[in-house]
């Protein structure tokens, strides 16, 4: 089986795109799983600190290695949003395939000098481990949202820099980078989330010199995700919006049947809703 580095690769070179899905319990990963085996599409799933404490950091790695081992598919485990070099740490030691280092709040050094010691680490435990830093803050919600939160700015001058994440890849040596395009993290209500800037994207494509993720997916336009992908996005995180669509269909089968009271029952419908978004976006990053 390919390497989690040779499909990213692949996929940067063939201008697709890898689908990210964070997963907050096994319905959910079932729902993601079935969608990416019935299309035969490779997935990287998602675990945010909070996620993973949910699930169990260790088990939630067994759970994957047993999908990928039984089934012989290309299923990696990312360790989301991690906030603290011990966190990284902790996620490696418990056999993950990738981690991202979130120091986008953090002073441009200060995020340099922490993503910088976690590849050390990670490379020290196995060089196929990768390493995702961030430059650019996009903010932290993973709700429906009413409008874009005050601290989240997406104007050209609030965006990631060519001149800055060529400096930060340089001398951090991460395998993937998440800069701030116009992407949010959140999924607007009423309306499509703003406009991606594609042109920085591929400014920054060029200058970082590695491959690029996407970061806050839900809720921006098919358009947009084709001409990201193109413009260099190797990798795209969807969360919030199978984590509407998850609860809606709970939400549904339990008004539907108020007596019911087996999980395996009314949790049918939302599997099949994240299957079917799943299904969909893998569709759209693959071109298929």
């Amino acid at each position: 089986m390919k390497t989690l580095r040779e499909i990213i690769n692949e996929a940067d070179s063939e201008k697709t795109a890898i689908g990210h899905f964070n997963i907050s319990d096994t319905e959910m990963l079932k729902g993601v799983f079935v969608a990416a085996r019935n299309l035969n599409k490779p997935i990287i799933i998602g675990v945010s600190e909070g996620e993973r404490d949910f699930i169990g950091i260790h088990q939630i790695a067994a759970f994957i290695k047993s999908l990928r081992e039984e089934y012989n598919f290309p299923i990696f485990l990312n360790a989301d949003h991690t906030y603290s070099f011990e966190r990284v740490k902790e996620a490696i030691d418990a056999g993950y395939d990738a981690v991202i280092f979130d120091g986008a709040k953090l002073p441009f050094e200060e995020n340099l000098e922490i993503t910088k010691k976690c590849v050390e680490y990670a490379k020290s435990v196995s060089p196929n481990i990768l390493v995702e830093g961030e430059l650019g803050y996009i903010g932290k919600s993973s709700k429906l949202l009413d409008e874009i939160p005050e601290d989240v700015e997406i104007t050209d001058e609030h965006l990631t820099m060519a001149e800055e994440i060529e400096q930060f890849v340089k001398k951090t040596g991460i395998d993937l980078i998440a800069p701030a395009v116009g992407n949010l993290h959140g999924m607007l209500k009423h309306m499509k989330n703003p406009n991606l800037n594609i042109k920085r994207i591929k400014e920054l494509r060029e200058a970082s010199g590695v491959p690029m993720v996407l970061h806050g997916g839900s809720g921006v336009s098919d358009d947009d995700f084709v001409k990201a992908i193109d413009a260099g996005i190797s990798v795209i995180h969807i969360s919030t919006e199978i984590r509407a669509v998850y609860k809606n269909g709970i939400k549904t089968a339990l008004q539907e049947d108020t007596d019911e009271i087996a999980p395996y029952r009314y949790m049918k419908d939302a599997v099949h809703n994240v299957e079917k978004i799943v299904k969909q976006r893998l569709m759209l990053f693959n071109k298929t």
